[in-house]
């Protein structure tokens, strides 16, 4: 089912991060991302943004990537377990958004602090998750779960 973790990537535009703070309180939200082949995924965001304070201080993170206008029982959906900071290399991360963002709506490095409000984060993902419905034919499941999958897992 590997198969399914670039499709998803590839397919949807915003992906919800999970992060808290050292105290441990959770804290989602929504980014415009993109993705690096299967393993990093970058966005931007402003660094005193709620997410961006957790990740400076608690570095792992939970991502979830869906479409969330997929019919009720008709949704895929795509939880990868991760490491985030800010990029190493903020003009490959800026590329790659902007490959995504339609024509002039492109970011360009004065977006980026120090001159703008802006920083571009990469995730490095160490584990990926597919979502299996419930009753799925293929599967002993009567609700939702989720399978961890690896490059080269079987199809089935």
């Amino acid at each position: 089912m590997w198969e399914t973790v670039p499709r998803l990537l590839a397919e949807n535009r915003y992906a919800v991060l999970g992060t808290a703070d050292r105290h441990g309180l959770p804290w989602a939200t929504p980014v415009f991302f993109a993705a690096h082949a299967t393993d990093h995924i970058v966005w931007v965001s402003a660094p005193d943004s709620r997410h961006s304070r957790n990740l400076a201080e608690r570095p792992e993170l939970a991502i979830t990537v869906f479409d969330s206008h997929a019919p009720v029982g008709g949704a895929e959906a795509l939880y990868l377990e991760a490491v985030a900071g800010p990029a190493d290399d903020a003009g490959a991360a800026l590329a790659l958004l902007n490959a995504r963002l339609p024509a002039g709506r492109e970011l360009t490095g004065d977006d980026l602090a120090p001159s703008g409000r802006l920083l571009a984060y990469r995730a490095d993902v160490s584990r990926h998750f597919v979502l299996i419905r419930g009753r799925d034919p293929r599967f002993d499941n009567v609700t939702d779960a989720r399978l961890l999958v690896t490059p080269g897992s079987p199809a089935d």
